[in-house]
């Protein structure tokens, strides 16, 4: 496990039992590892140069552990500096490679690929590459990487990558789908949801991008997409993005259920978390039935309470109900 700081295999054996036992004779640490008493002194000294031991006085000679935290300090300090170098190359490399592609073929900045695993790599990888932000649109049914499925998502958000995500109505009604969104919700995504998205379509750092372009119904055939480097087209997909992320409609879906914290709105009669979490998919255009499946209810109950929130927010049609509780806040953040 120490490899990435310097620290070969059986130098890493002969530390940790050091730190176990500090025993640091040379001919026991060699019977408890099996190894030769020539090659122990020769680990034990190659530690010491790397300022994990130290040799103490006597006859014998003996060997006592540097504490973990003093010895690995300055290791671990040039590796990290060694990584930051190597990011900063890698940058640079691309840069170099842009700019090459650039005046070499301008066919390069679109690039097709094949295959749903290939496709699904792709995602994967545009995710843990992704430093600022991710942005998708996201229709219903899928090309190579279900919604349910997509485990990087959460480990960007942990690592502070931002995500805006939005949802085809169509999509949150399949089986699942809404207590995925609640869980990226909980976790940082940033999501809306519209009647109907033209095209799939995910971007990183809005630099690269990629977009299927064909998918597969009748089970014959591999589904193609476009990987998109910085160009005029990619700018062209991020204002489409832009243009529907800013009609689209906010999902907050704070149900108690998924334990996502809800703050109050100040407003004179404060709705309860499953009258706001019910809003707050009313207004995302989500069907009864949906909602009624999402809150373990029947569709009747459904109904029932969203006349309740009806009257009192005296409103006569569900359109009025919504501009209402924009105007009294009820579903602010």
């Amino acid at each position: 496990m120490l490899e990435a700081v310097g620290i070969e295999p059986d130098e890493e054996r002969v530390y940790r039992l050091l730190v176990e036992t500090f025993d640091g004779c040379p001919d026991r640490i060699a019977e408890r590892l099996s190894l030769a008493t020539d090659n122990a002194v020769s680990i034990l000294e190659a530690l010491r140069a790397k300022g994990l031991v130290s040799r103490l006085s006597g006859s014998p000679p003996r060997y006592a552990p540097t504490p973990p935290d003093v010895a690995f300090a300055p290791l671990l300090l040039r590796s990290q500096e060694e990584l930051e170098r190597a990011r900063g190359e890698v940058a640079r490399l691309t840069e170099d490679y842009r700019h090459g592609v650039r005046r070499r073929d301008v066919a390069h900045l679109v690039e097709i690929i094949t295959g749903q695993a290939t496709i699904r790599q792709h995602l994967e990888n545009l995710q843990r590459g992704a430093r600022e932000e991710i942005v998708w649109l996201c229709k219903a049914g899928h090309v190579a990487l279900p919604s349910t499925e997509n485990t990087e998502e959460l480990a960007a958000l942990a690592r502070g990558v931002r995500y805006r995500v939005i949802y085809e109505r169509a999509l949150l009604e399949e089986p699942g789908m809404l207590a995925n969104v609640a869980l990226g919700l909980r976790h940082g995504e940033l999501a809306r949801t519209i009647a109907s998205l033209p095209i799939r379509l995910a971007i990183a750092d809005r630099s690269l991008a990629v977009c299927p372009l064909v998918t597969v119904a009748d089970g014959r055939g591999e589904p193609t997409a476009a990987l998109i480097r910085d160009s005029t087209l990619l700018a062209g997909l991020l204002a489409l993005f832009e243009s529907y992320w800013s009609r689209a409609s906010p999902l907050r879906l704070s149900d108690a259920r998924c334990q996502s914290s809800v703050r109050e709105v100040a407003v004179e009669r404060p709705l309860a978390d499953d009258e706001r979490y019910l809003l707050s998919l009313l207004v995302a255009g989500v069907t009864d039935k949906a909602i009624a499946s999402q809150l373990g209810l029947s569709q009747r109950t459904v109904q029932r309470r969203i006349y309740e929130l009806m009257r009192r927010a005296n409103a006569e049609t569900r359109t009025q109900l919504a501009w209402q509780a924009a105007r009294l806040g009820w579903l602010d953040d």
